[in-house]
């Protein structure tokens, strides 16, 4: 079997899971918060920080995190290879996002780990 150099590496079942399954663990994450917002009306400093401060919290935003940006990225691809005809256009912009959502991810893990 040949393979091109050329041809996608994304396959379009993959994709659809991986969208579907970031999409439930960011469905948890939102669901964990509205419980603490219901639990805690108006959090005051101490309780927001008492919250971050626990390790299991933050490997949970973690995780939320890291299925947002996987999220995203896939999203996103799959937008600029439908509609950005331009090879070169494509390039620039898949290289602008996955670089910004690596330095997102990384300033959150600098922010969580800093608390």
């Amino acid at each position: 079997m040949v393979k091109s150099v050329l041809s996608n590496n994304h396959a379009g079942l993959r994709d659809w899971l991986i969208q579907r399954l970031s999409a439930v663990i960011m469905a948890f994450y939102f669901l964990s918060m509205i419980t603490f917002f219901v639990l805690n009306p108006n959090p005051q400093f101490y309780e927001w920080q008492g919250l971050f401060t626990k390790t299991w919290f933050k490997i949970a935003s973690i995780l939320f995190f890291l299925a947002l940006v996987w999220h995203a990225w896939v999203g996103m691809w799959t937008i600029y290879t439908d509609y950005v005809k331009c090879y070169v256009v494509r390039l620039i912009l898949h290289t602008i996002t996955l670089l910004s959502l690596l330095g997102f991810f990384l300033a959150l893990l600098l922010i969580l780990w800093g608390v």
